[in-house]
Parts: C-alpha cells; structure tokens; sequence
C-alpha cells in the first residue's frame, strides 16, 4: 500500500521566529501558526475557526525566516506531519505532539504596504537552502523566450 504524508498550510505567524542551532551546528526554527477557517454559527452567519499548528523550519530557511519573519505575517508552508514523543521530566509520564516539518517555507507580503524583506512578490525559502522568487514556476533560466511569436 502506497504511503503519503504531505502537508499544506497558509496562515499567520502566531510568534516571532525562534531560532536555535544543534550541537553540530545545523540552524532550526520553530514557528507557530493559524489557520482559520469559516464556519456557520447556526445563525446564519459565518465566524472564523482558528487551528494553531506548530511547525520547524531547517537550515537557511530556518535562519531566514528568524531573520525577515514576525509575528503576524503570512506564510504558506509545504511540509510533513512529524510525531514528537517524550517523557514528562516532571510527571514521568509519556507526552507527544503532532507537528509539521516544513520542506517549503514562502513568506508572504505583509499586507501593510510597507518595506518588505526579499520577498515583495512572495520568496519560497525550501528545504535544501535554496529559494526562488515569485509562485509555483522553476528558475527563470529555464525558460527560453522565443523570438518569433505567432501572434
């Protein structure tokens, strides 16, 4: 039986960045954020409803959003589900939290009209450190413009 697991979620940071490093040196981040969604109240009307997930963020594209991202902003986030389990230094007991591994991290304008950091039309920050402008397309040198257009 084939296996996916693959996470989509456009939100708002719900804190700043915080960034840390592993005693080998590899940056991590960790984000909180919400999702809403609108629901019916039952009268008629439509209210939000907020699911807060939290998220981490690996290597440059942990030290980037730690370095452009606040409280607030919008990000689209492109990931997978992670089971974190721990025991309880206090209780002793057995704790677990279910968490988004983030692959794809593209911040989104903030909305305000103010300065922005790199990412004035959206800048998608990915797993291996690398980044690229703008929405779903590859880099721009992969595509050759033609000069005899038939139109």
């Amino acid at each position: 039986m084939a296996n996916l697991n693959k996470v989509m979620l456009l939100g708002n940071l719900t804190r700043d960045p915080e960034l840390r490093h592993t005693p080998k040196g590899s940056a991590v981040a960790d984000l909180g954020i919400a999702v809403n969604r609108k629901v019916q109240d039952g009268n008629g009307g439509w209210k939000d409803e907020t699911t807060f997930v939290d998220v981490t963020v690996w290597g440059a594209s942990a030290e980037n959003a730690q370095k452009y991202l606040t409280k607030g902003r919008g990000v689209f986030i492109e990931g997978r589900l992670q089971m974190d389990v721990w025991d309880d230094k206090a209780t002793g007991q057995k704790r677990s939290k279910l968490k988004v591994v983030a692959d794809n991290l593209q911040f989104l304008p903030d909305g305000k009209g103010g300065s922005r950091s790199p990412n004035e039309g959206g800048y998608t920050e990915t797993h291996d450190g690398g980044s690229r402008q703008g929405g779903s397309a590859g880099p721009m040198d992969d595509y050759q413009e033609e000069d005899d257009i038939p139109f």
